[in-house]
């Protein structure tokens, strides 16, 4: 069995064995929540999608959430099929339908919809989008720091899969997940085109060095909802953050790491290509900022 943990680790839950999932303007249950072989998410991973969490019965910063939605939405010139009001309303049903009040996660998803052929062009979707929200009871276990090992793989340029845009094309990130744990490490630690430090394959990273917070520039990146928020909640807090560029060798020497993102929230990172980070486990600051956080989406979620 192998000992490797991930970032989105979560307790067993029987109760999720029965969930209702949301397809299409139904809800239906689990076993028979499906898609067709030509839809063009499945067939070529060609969608957006969004990660929520319902913290005691609310869905955190769910008005950021959906900007974020739309605004992927119109990059890729894809119809959602309803509006705001609509999406919303789709998820609050589908969390009424399982009786979920708190620790839940929901991956809502839209893709260009059903092909008319099997081919590429997107005017082959041609009977709208597909929705799905699959949400789940979910409380986060992860039994130890994640390990973390530095991967050829890049999140791109712009010009090739914008990093910024949260789409279904996730293999890049899947190929840097699985080149870290051929290296014995949990997850990836990703590069920017310059080799400077940027995210994870699936989260967004940060460091601390004498008692400052710093994570990577952003350009190249997805700018998560929850990095925001530790960003703001530092500035708020007189806690020096640095939006920057910093290399391997300025990591190796933080005296802690963690990572960002909606399912964990600040993950701690024990170690990186080997060498201990810190003391190898959660650190002050990064508790710290767990609460501070925890606090937040307690007031404002």
């Amino acid at each position: 069995m192998s000992n490797h943990v991930t970032t989105h680790q979560a307790e067993a839950d029987t109760r999720n064995d029965s969930i209702l999932i949301y397809v299409d303007s139904r809800i239906v249950l689990k076993a028979e929540a499906t898609v067709s072989v030509y839809d063009s998410g499945f067939m070529l991973g060609d969608g957006v999608w969004e990660g929520l969490r319902l913290y005691d019965g609310k869905w955190a910063f769910l008005d950021e959430h959906l900007d974020r939605l739309f605004e992927a939405a119109k990059a890729i010139d894809l119809d959602i099929g309803m509006d705001r009001g609509g999406v919303k309303k789709a998820l609050l049903d589908t969390q009424i339908a399982n009786g979920m009040t708190t620790d839940a996660h929901a991956r809502l998803m839209v893709t260009r919809g059903v092909k008319i052929h099997p081919f590429q062009h997107p005017n082959l979707s041609q009977s709208g989008p597909t929705m799905v929200i699959i949400m789940e009871h979910s409380l986060p276990k992860i039994p130890r720091p994640i390990t973390l090992a530095t991967v050829p793989h890049m999140r791109g340029l712009p010009m090739t899969q914008d990093p910024k845009l949260n789409s279904h094309s996730k293999l890049n990130c899947i190929l840097a997940c699985i080149a870290a744990q051929k290296a014995g490490a949990d997850e990836a630690l990703m590069l920017d085109a310059h080799g400077f430090v940027n995210t994870t394959n699936s989260c967004n990273f940060f460091i601390v060095k004498k008692g400052a917070v710093w994570t990577s520039t952003g350009d190249y990146c997805m700018n998560g909802i929850t990095r925001q928020k530790v960003i703001d909640l530092c500035k708020s807090n007189d806690i020096p953050v640095f939006e920057r560029n910093f290399s391997l060798v300025d990591t190796y020497s933080a005296d802690e790491a963690f990572l960002t993102g909606t399912f964990g929230a600040q993950t701690p990172v024990g170690s990186i290509d080997g060498r201990q980070i810190g003391t190898g486990r959660i650190g002050p600051m990064t508790e710290r900022l767990r609460a501070l956080y925890k606090d937040h989406v307690e007031k404002c979620g």
